[in-house]
């Protein structure tokens, strides 16, 4: 009873100025204790003895809401993150009514979240090497789209500070961007939800498929909310890679192959359609020599047919996110005309622009080419 009044008188001296914070406007968020969002925002993100950013808590959340603020193109807004009595809150000024409304929408699945990594722990199968780590930073309100994938990786927490800065996603704005979305809009499409809310080297990607099952409650939570968008109909959905296409048949009953197509019910009467692709590094294993017995044509062969159903993917993705009453079959075969018939030599050119690394100039040439 005490804690509920302390909290309440708190709300009510925010809200009639008492902290100097402006009251005629605005939004608060009550992020909750500080136990609660030390764990669920990750903090401290990258500090041991020497402190690669020596951030306080506050700092910390309030550099994830920056993001945010920033990817769902509000330049002008801002937030201020203060502690008052152990409670976290948010002031947003210069936001719509309503915008910390899916920001307590995801820190209530995360609490989810961190209930089935708790007790992955108590089970003896936490890795001293993982990080507990939720989607922050990412655009709250202007979405068109949801991401599907196994895990964040590590760096992307621990030195980056930013859920969007990886080679993964770096590669699929680019692939957006390709088809027709500008580069400061590819945040809005990549609203990711990782079915591990754990950041991870790289190779980890075997140890963490035997872990799903503790995040079942918070992944389909994550589905249904983020999939559900603004009255425009719901978000499309791409999954990346077999380990979370495996997932979606496990989970809804849909099975996806790459650049295949299936509708999952992720919430009563909410139909999504969710296309499955390539994970968006795949690339570079098809394309290595090394797994096409050594030949660097076969490789490039590879590369390149993989490059069209990753831009075949991008495409849909592209469309539907700007048009979510697109029929989703029609969009898929005209992407995947486009990009593996019509402009196949210009999938030739990106291919050998963005993984071989060469200069324009050399890729057009090398596509005259026979490959």
């Amino acid at each position: 009873m005490h804690k509920r009044s302390t909290i309440g008188i708190l709300i009510a001296a925010l809200l009639g100025g008492c902290t100097g914070l402006p009251s005629d406007s605005g939004e608060f968020v009550d992020l909750g204790d500080s136990q609660r969002v030390t764990r669920l925002f990750a903090y401290p993100n990258n500090c041991n003895v020497i402190c690669y950013r020596n951030w306080t808590l506050e700092q910390t959340v309030q550099h994830y809401l920056d993001q945010s603020l920033k990817r769902d193109g509000y330049p002008a807004a801002s937030v201020r993150v203060e502690r008052r009595d152990d409670r976290v809150l948010a002031y947003f000024d210069g936001t719509p009514p309503g915008y910390g409304q899916p920001l307590r929408q995801l820190l209530d699945a995360g609490d989810l979240a961190y209930q089935g990594a708790t007790q992955l722990n108590r089970d003896g199968k936490w890795q001293y090497n993982w990080y507990f780590f939720l989607p922050l930073g990412m655009a709250l309100e202007s979405r068109r789209s949801v991401e599907l994938l196994h895990f964040p990786p590590d760096y992307s927490l621990t030195q980056a500070q930013d859920y969007l800065r990886s080679n993964t996603t770096d590669r699929w704005a680019s692939l957006l961007t390709f088809n027709g979305v500008a580069a400061e809009q590819t945040p809005a499409y990549q609203t990711i939800i990782d079915i591990a809310p754990i950041a991870a080297p790289a190779n980890a990607g075997g140890s963490l498929e035997a872990v799903y099952d503790y995040f079942t409650a918070y992944q389909q939570r994550m589905v249904a909310e983020l999939s559900a968008g603004s009255g425009q109909g719901s978000l499309p959905i791409v999954a990346f890679g077999a380990p979370v296409r495996n997932w979606i048949q496990q989970q809804y009953g849909v099975p996806l192959a790459v650049l295949g197509l299936g509708r999952i019910t992720a919430a009563p009467g909410q139909q999504v359609s969710v296309l499955g692709a390539n994970h968006p590094s795949y690339i570079w294993y098809a394309a290595d020599p090394a797994n096409n017995q050594g030949s660097e044509e076969k490789a490039n062969q590879a590369g390149i047919r993989v490059m069209g159903q990753d831009l075949s993917a991008a495409c849909w993705q592209a469309v539907m996110g700007r048009q979510p009453s697109a029929d989703p079959q029609q969009t898929l075969q005209a992407c995947t005309q486009k990009w593996q018939v019509t402009d196949q030599q210009q999938t030739c050119v990106l291919f050998f622009e963005s993984v071989r690394n060469l200069p324009p100039e050399q890729a057009e040439a090398r596509c005259q080419q026979p490959i």
